[in-house]
């Protein structure tokens, strides 16, 4: 049997058994029965269709096919598409121009899930929109000033047909994800079917990324070849003579980044799953696939997570002294066993296994400041000329660092716009839960959300904006402007508001 093949009978069974073992506590409060099986069936299709196409036109012809459909029957669109947003690979190939141009644009699964999924939701919520005569919010006039700025700075230096085919693939790749999510959720039932759709998926990762560590088989790794189509990521790597998972990620970091903004997300579903039991494995699972890429930058922005989670909820001081306790309790294991000298060996900034890439990074911060301080206000076109020093091995400049991309390229204005919009969503939801009590389902949802925020800020200092990280981090912005916009319209907000 082709080892694409294999793959794909080793994903569906494994899958298989998420949702099976998901469906129950899914199903308790979250996410309807019906809505629950749909996106199951689509999943295995999506999977199945991707690795037995053998054509990657008829593999995204298909696919359209049955998101079209799918997206007719859905109520909560946020919900379908966080439940398939990581079901294959963004493998990409270029959609010829015809002799006109040399191709209109590159097309993935995660754009073929915008425009089929997303588009259609997002006309009907713009005219929803207008109908009601909701104004732009502040969050939106930032993400606007700093995606028109990224087009203006291209457009001084590139043809206008490069131009516009990166304004549209701003509109379908960041405002379509943030858009919808911001505008569609508007109930706290809607929140639940969401962050659940959401952490379902991570769980089928965890349980792929942490077969591939224990069997040393990278089960998406055939599938580009399957569909005849080229990826440049995907490739078997190595830590400590140990695989580093990808799932259907394409690099273990951002497999890690994906499960520990899903572990974020779970913090919230305490409530929705009934079994505290049954909450606690899925906790372990997605801990589990946190662990299996072995990479440092989420295992820390996971940290924080749990930090700013704790610290914003009720008895704080209290449980952080406890959890420091147990760390205190659990150093002499991990600085006197064999074991503990292994997990120590691993941790960022301490640990001795490839510490040449926290070097690399630090050189990079280095570099890279010296070549803003030389174009701070709008960042340099031709930056990378400056970087040559940096190349590796691989004969690639590996920018690992989300913020050090914006500023080079798009200067400290640019970067400031970054920052200021997810920092006034991040403030927009710390300021609505203060007026909350603190066993408010709503208060747990704001520090759930305020929790993965901090966490994907914190990761994206570690890697570039490179596969499904940016779908991520738009659409968790988008969903904390509709917790702002859900606290601003329900009755007690009036409340909040006179004390």
């Amino acid at each position: 049997m082709p080892e694409h093949l294999r793959s794909l009978v080793a994903i569906l069974g494994l899958a298989t058994l998420v949702f099976a073992f998901a469906k129950r506590p899914a199903v308790a409060l979250a996410i309807t029965t019906s809505d629950f099986a749909r996106r199951r069936n689509l999943w295995l299709a999506i999977t199945s269709i991707a690795f037995l196409a053998h054509n990657f036109w008829i593999y995204i012809v298909a696919v359209a096919s049955l998101l079209l459909i799918a997206a007719r029957r859905e109520k909560n669109i946020v919900g379908l598409y966080f439940f398939l947003l990581f079901a294959v690979p963004p493998i990409s190939a270029e959609i010829t121009g015809l002799g006109i141009i040399r191709y209109f644009f590159a097309i993935d699964y995660l754009r073929l899930l915008s425009l089929t999924v997303l588009l259609p939701a997002s006309l009907a919520l713009r005219k929803q929109a207008a109908t009601e005569r909701v104004k732009p919010s502040n969050a939106d006039k930032l993400l606007a000033a700093y995606l028109v700025l990224n087009l203006l700075l291209q457009l001084n230096v590139d043809t206008f047909t490069n131009t516009s085919r990166s304004g549209f693939y701003f509109f379908i790749d960041v405002v379509l994800p943030y858009y919808v999510a911001s505008r569609s959720l508007r109930d706290l039932q809607s929140f639940r079917d969401a962050l659940m759709s959401f952490a379902v998926a991570g769980m089928v990762l965890s349980i792929i990324g942490v077969f591939e560590l224990g069997r040393h088989w990278l089960l998406y790794a055939p599938l580009a070849d399957a569909l005849e189509a080229h990826w440049g990521y995907g490739n078997y790597l190595e830590r400590d003579n140990a695989l580093r998972a990808l799932a259907s990620t394409g690099q273990p970091i951002v497999l890690g980044y994906v499960v520990a903004v899903a572990l974020g997300i779970f913090m919230f579903l305490q409530r929705s799953v009934p079994n505290r039991a049954v909450w606690f494995v899925g906790l372990a699972l997605l801990i589990a696939g946190m662990i299996a890429p072995m990479s440092r930058g989420p295992w820390i922005g996971a940290t924080v997570a749990l930090l700013v989670f704790i610290g914003s909820g009720p008895k704080a001081l209290s449980r952080i002294s406890r959890l420091a306790l147990v760390g205190l309790i659990a150093s002499p294991l991990l600085l006197f066993t064999s074991a503990g000298e292994k997990i120590i060996s691993y941790l960022p900034f301490v640990g001795t296994i490839e510490v040449e890439n926290v070097t690399y990074r630090q050189q990079l911060i280095e570099v890279s400041t010296a070549i803003i301080m030389d174009n701070p206000f709008f960042g340099s076109y031709d930056f990378m000329l400056y970087l040559e020093s940096l190349r590796q091995g691989e004969g690639i400049i590996d920018l690992v660092n989300s913020y050090l991309s914006i500023a080079l390229s798009s200067g400290l204005v640019g970067l400031s716009l970054f920052a200021s919009f997810f920092g006034f969503i991040l403030i927009g939801i710390f300021k609505g839960m203060r007026g909350l009590d603190k066993t408010d389902e709503l208060h747990l949802l704001g520090r759930a959300l305020m929790a993965t925020m901090s966490a994907i800020l914190v990761i994206i200092f570690t890697v570039s904006s490179i596969n499904v990280i940016p779908a991520v981090y738009w659409s968790v912005a988008g969903l904390g402007l509709a917790y702002m916009r859900l606290l601003a319209n329900s009755p007690s907000s009036f409340v909040r508001l006179a004390s």
